[in-house]
């Protein structure tokens, strides 16, 4: 084990200004994350960061809110991980349970030009992120292929008729490693920097094996319990434990799920849970945070705070076990020869896979389908220059983007 070089109330302040900026959906916040954590403060390298993002796309639930817990975890150890989890994820939940209690009561999000204004702002840090790590991570024709393959395969996957977006993605880095394997040279490819620093944890395996031996014991005995007893809090933990353990690709998949666990069973009405969606569009940080918002509006059993503070915990309770299960094992596996090969090809596919959503949905949404798509097209670019050319810090381009959206889209 190591000894922490951080504290947890320096990884807490940093993680509550992204929690308040973030703004973009998933994609955006790894690009954030990014010039956070490896261009202005160095907590850690490229080719570290990338692997842990390459980690934590196999990982189920929220990889953003992942990679975040993993840095904290990095940084301070299990209080690290703790304030890295609360600083991103308690604006947005916050934001959801006032909306839950009719603060922003029969508001809509869609089509407002401050929320134009930040989604704009999204295009240009996404885009930063892509031509970074596309230059440190495919810097020779062999990754630049495999990354032009894995953004190209993913584009077209939609067009695949019973084809899951999530089931894609997985598939497109995995293709992405097994090439790495198979084509690229020893070590990822000819001419790599030397190693990235060690991505070292904290925590031993003994405690990840318990970590992991924990999650697997909720999801048994929580349906147990559940059938057991009919207790509301059991049943809504067993819901959300369920919802953070079981679906890969982020906050949009995991939609479908708790439509069908909330709406089709009655906990939630129909108009709620849709209103309660486009509340979770327009607030910045992990759309997981929906799950506060349903848990403050269930009919039975807790509900409001107590059943927000259920929900919220219980759905990302998961990612927290399993980033502290698989670290351990996951630093000495990255320095293995053929892993390193792997990871090189699974880095370039996560380049391709960034370019892609840089497309649809971050352009799509920030751009096409903007009121007014040059205007929101000259926000980007404005952002862009800002963030690249003068090296403003990503929170102020969020903000004077949104001012921006609000007053001319």
């Amino acid at each position: 084990m190591t000894t922490p070089p951080g504290t947890a109330r320096e990884v807490f302040a940093v993680f509550l200004r992204l929690g308040l900026t973030s703004f973009g959906g998933p994609v955006a916040h790894l690009g954030y994350f990014r010039e956070a954590f490896v261009v202005r403060r160095r907590w850690l390298g490229d080719r570290a960061y990338a692997d842990l993002v390459a980690l934590c796309q196999f990982l189920p639930g929220p990889a953003s809110s992942q990679v975040g817990m993993a840095i904290g975890l990095r940084r301070a150890g299990l209080r690290g991980l703790l304030a890295a989890w609360a600083g991103f994820t308690l604006p947005s939940a916050v934001l959801l349970v006032a909306f839950a209690y009719g603060v922003l009561a029969g508001g809509d999000a869609a089509g407002s030009g401050w929320l134009g204004g930040l989604e704009a702002a999204a295009v240009a840090v996404v885009a930063q992120a892509v031509l970074g790590m596309r230059r440190t991570l495919a810097p020779d024709a062999r990754r630049a292929t495999l990354g032009a393959a894995a953004m190209v395969a993913t584009l077209l996957a939609p067009a695949v008729p019973g084809l899951p977006v999530a089931v894609a993605q997985v598939g497109v880095i995995v293709l992405a490693g097994v090439a790495g394997l198979l084509w690229l040279p020893g070590g990822g490819a000819a001419g790599d920097p030397p190693g990235d620093e060690p991505f070292a944890v904290p925590v031993g395996r003994r405690a990840a094996v318990v970590c992991l031996a924990l999650l697997a014991t909720l999801l048994v005995a929580l349906p147990l319990l559940v059938a057991a007893t009919g207790d509301g809090l059991a049943r809504l933990a067993d819901l959300f434990v369920r919802a953070g353990s079981l679906v890969f690709g982020g906050g949009h998949v995991v939609l479908p799920l708790l439509q069908a666990e909330t709406v089709a069973t009655g906990l939630v009405p129909h108009d709620q849970f849709l209103a309660g969606y486009g509340a979770a569009q327009a607030v910045p940080g992990p759309l997981f945070t929906f799950a506060a918002y349903l848990g403050a509006v269930t009919t039975s059993g807790p509900t409001g705070l107590v059943g927000a503070a259920t929900a919220l915990v219980a759905v990302f309770l998961p990612s927290a076990l399993l980033v502290v299960g698989a670290l351990p094992f996951w630093e000495r596996l990255r320095r293995a020869p053929r892993a390193r090969r792997v990871l090189a090809g699974v880095n370039a596919g996560v380049v391709g896979l960034l370019g892609a959503a840089l497309y649809d949905p971050v352009f799509t949404r920030g751009v096409l389908a903007a009121d007014d798509p040059m205007v929101a097209l000259a926000l980007v670019v404005a952002a862009f220059v800002a963030l690249t050319t003068w090296s403003a810090p990503p929170w102020a381009v969020v903000v004077a983007a949104g001012l921006l959206g609000w007053a001319v889209l």
